[in-house]
């Protein structure tokens, strides 16, 4: 698969740089129209040279389309995690194994917000990136180490995969008391400032 890829890559970039080089050929006037008339009407008469072309054609299609394949196959293979079981294959969506993340946010007090994003490799293991943003009185050392404890526990639970699970941790921001004071003032100056918010409907 690795072959078909550089394969690929190689043809695109041929194809790419033999279109550069006729556009430089066009700008430096090396090329008259005169020339390229010639050249098609010789091909036109030619009937090698037309089955060249249709070959050619048809070539350029076929791997524009397997290498079209190709990405688009590990793109998605990409967004999942699949495993086999006893009675046939299973896959798991990168965004539900995301959101079985973020519910450990009511597990630990400590955090205010948790973002996960997660990465299945190529080698099979599954990197975790945890984004969190952490109240004034968590004890960061000790909470990192228990929020990946209590993540890789969760996903090897849950999923029952023995692959490799890598748990990196983003500690965005701290939330201090001072702000949470500041932001509920400002809540009720803004709440005070509206006319009539503390009545309701009758």
């Amino acid at each position: 698969m690795r072959f078909f890829t550089v394969l690929g890559i190689l043809f695109y970039a041929a194809v790419i740089i033999l279109a550069g080089v006729v556009l430089i050929v066009f700008s430096l006037n090396l090329l008259q129209p005169q020339d390229i008339i010639d050249l098609l009407i010789f091909t036109q008469n030619n009937i090698n040279s037309r089955v060249i072309l249709g070959l050619s054609g048809l070539l350029l299609i076929l791997i524009s389309f397997s290498f079209a394949q190709l990405i688009l196959g590990r793109f998605q293979r990409e967004k999942t995690i699949a495993f086999s079981t006893s009675s046939g294959e299973v896959s798991i969506s990168l965004s539900a194994v995301e959101d079985l993340i973020r519910r450990i946010t009511g597990v630990l007090p400590e955090i205010k917000e948790l973002r996960p994003d997660v990465i299945a490799t190529k080698k099979g293991a599954i990197v975790v990136d945890l984004r969190v943003v952490l109240k004034s009185e968590a004890n960061i050392p000790e909470l990192t180490a228990r929020l990946q404890e209590i993540t890789r526990n969760k996903l090897q639970e849950v999923l029952g995969i023995d692959e490799q699970i890598i748990i990196k941790i983003h500690v965005a921001k701290i939330i201090s008391r001072e702000d949470k004071e500041r932001k509920r003032k400002e809540q009720e100056s803004n709440d005070s400032a509206i006319p009539f918010s503390g009545y309701g409907r009758a």
